[in-house]
């Protein structure tokens, strides 16, 4: 039998280079981390695994910014601003940005934008800022300074092994790579081992619009009927929308489980494996059933299935705050307030996707400054999904708009901590926030 474990000899590992900070993970929090901190003056790099920015939102297809408006008191409103307009701007002069839309039972608004358009306008961004950008780089470990310091990134690259020493690290993984490595706290799931279901996004080409209508309405009624004669959909609530042009559309019907029914884990390799290859069968299943029963999908096509599952759950970093459900569905605000959220709860659980909803008029909650921190580790933020939220609190507040305003505010904070020789936990919040508002931040405060 073959030994459990090998030992690998010891080697020095070459630092590539030294930075006030190192952001982990090229998504929406990550880029705003990196694009904060690069404009406040500070030498940042941001370390992404594929050759590209936006996370999910290109390496997954999501192709769809959730999260950026609310419903307030029946009104849609963007409330997410800062640096996402930017981003917005950009998409927008790139002729890349669908204006907003009706989404989730005609309820809040969502915005569809280009996927390309949206990797090319990352790039413009962060070097525009003086961010330093490393592609294709795996971070796979970390060298401390102490148990409660960070020394060093260890990526792997197609140059090999190295090591990027910074001052102020920000994980942005979505996973909570760094924090784990740290041996900070965390939690997966519910507590029973249940986590949010992946998606395999596609997108379908050579859609004739005119004949397609609002196909979106029509698609749940047929696969109702469908089930009736027998036949079975891993998941109810299909979303099916045009893109930028309306010849192409996209399509997040997929639910991926392990053949226990399961979610299938973003943190286990031979997990990834099965579900991205049921990931694509599913992809194939539910476009023959678009062809064949969807007026105007009669010559279409699939024009990409995405690179990546789209993971919506893993490590959950246990920080000063757990934002929660109760604290979404009732609006409640923080003295600490960094900015908004105004997503729905949305929990894609076995089968179906269900939504809770606020249940005050004004339609957002304030997120903490203190999700931010994780409870050990003085040199360390945390950004994006893997932030201080509970199960079912993630479930709101991983989408895009959130961790915009996350990696906004972690990346200023980082600047600030390390102009004022501090860590972040120390960082006098009053002056965060003014920075933030005088960045064109919306705080909440007022609506």
């Amino acid at each position: 039998m073959a030994a459990s474990f090998l030992v690998e000899p010891e080697r020095k590992v070459e630092v590539l280079g030294e930075y006030d900070v190192v952001v982990v993970g090229g998504g929406p929090a990550g880029m705003t981390a990196a694009l904060a901190a690069g404009r406040a003056g500070k030498s940042v790099l941001l370390i992404e695994r594929y050759g590209f920015l936006g996370g999910a939102g290109t390496a997954a297809g999501l192709s769809t910014f959730c999260g950026l408006h609310a419903n307030v008191g029946g009104e849609h409103r963007q409330v997410v601003n800062g640096l996402c307009d930017d981003i917005l701007d950009r998409l927008q002069f790139m002729n890349g940005l669908n204006p907003p839309h009706l989404s989730v039972a005609q309820r809040i608004q969502a915005q569809a934008y280009d996927i390309s358009a949206y990797k090319i306008a990352g790039d413009q961004l962060m070097l525009e800022a003086n961010v330093t950008l490393l592609y294709h780089a795996f971070a796979v470990g970390v060298t401390k300074k102490s148990d409660d310091e960070i020394e060093s990134v260890i990526v792997e690259t197609k140059s090999g092994r190295r090591a990027v020493v910074g001052n102020m690290f920000i994980d942005c993984s979505g996973d909570g790579d760094l924090a784990a490595w740290m041996n900070c706290p965390f939690e997966v799931g519910d507590g029973a081992g249940n986590m949010l279901y992946p998606t395999t996004m596609f997108r379908i080409n050579s859609v004739d619009s005119e004949k397609a209508g609002r196909a979106w309405e029509i698609l749940p009624k047929l696969m109702d009927e469908a089930e009736q004669r027998g036949v079975r959909f891993p998941r109810k609530k299909p979303i099916l929308r045009p893109q930028r042009d309306p010849i192409e559309w996209r399509a997040n019907m997929t639910q991926v489980s392990n053949k226990d029914g399961t979610a299938v884990s973003g943190i286990d390799a031979w997990q990834l494996t099965s579900g991205e290859i049921e990931g694509r069968k599913q992809c194939w299943d539910f476009f023959k059933f678009i062809q064949e029963n969807l007026p105007g999908f009669e010559k279409s096509y699939i024009v990409e299935i995405a690179p990546q599952l789209g993971i919506r759950e893993t490590r959950r970093i246990l920080s000063r705050h757990m934002l929660s459900k109760e604290e979404i569905l009732g609006c409640v605000d923080f003295e600490d307030t960094i900015g908004v959220n105004g997503w729905p709860v949305e929990a894609h659980v076995s089968g179906d996707v269900i939504f809770l909803w606020q249940e005050k008029e004004r339609g957002f909650n304030q997120l903490p400054y203190r999700m931010l921190l994780p409870n050990r580790v003085s040199n360390l933020l945390s950004a994006g999904r893997c932030a201080g939220m509970t199960h079912e609190g993630q479930s709101s507040a991983r989408v895009t708009g959130s961790c915009f305003v996350m990696g906004q505010a972690a990346g200023t904070a980082a600047a600030m901590a390390l102009s004022a020789n501090m860590s972040p936990g120390e960082i006098n919040i009053s002056a965060l926030q003014e920075r933030l508002e005088a960045n064109g931040v919306y705080l909440g405060r007022s609506w």
